[in-house]
């Protein structure tokens, strides 16, 4: 494993608990806007459970994105000025 692939591992595994986090939350409250109009709501329970699953590519796109980041803080990435 090369070590920029070691240190998106490691970005992933810190940010997986908050980025589950605010998946549930963001299906929970958009279940909740869904029974406005006529579909069924989730609980906070089955939020939390589809959040596991889908916070596994919410936390790929998070570290690519804060990885970015700090490439770009470093002077390693593109630095986009207009």
């Amino acid at each position: 494993m090369t070590p920029e692939r070691a240190r998106m591992w490691r970005l992933g595994l810190l940010l997986y608990p908050f980025t589950a986090a605010a998946v549930a939350i963001n299906l929970f409250m958009l279940s909740l806007m869904g029974n406005a109009v006529g579909i069924g709501s989730l609980s906070p329970v089955t939020s939390v459970v589809v959040s596991v699953i889908l916070g596994i590519p919410a936390t790929w796109l998070a570290a690519r994105w804060v990885r970015s980041l700090i490439d770009e803080a470093e002077g390693r990435g593109p630095v986009h000025r207009d």
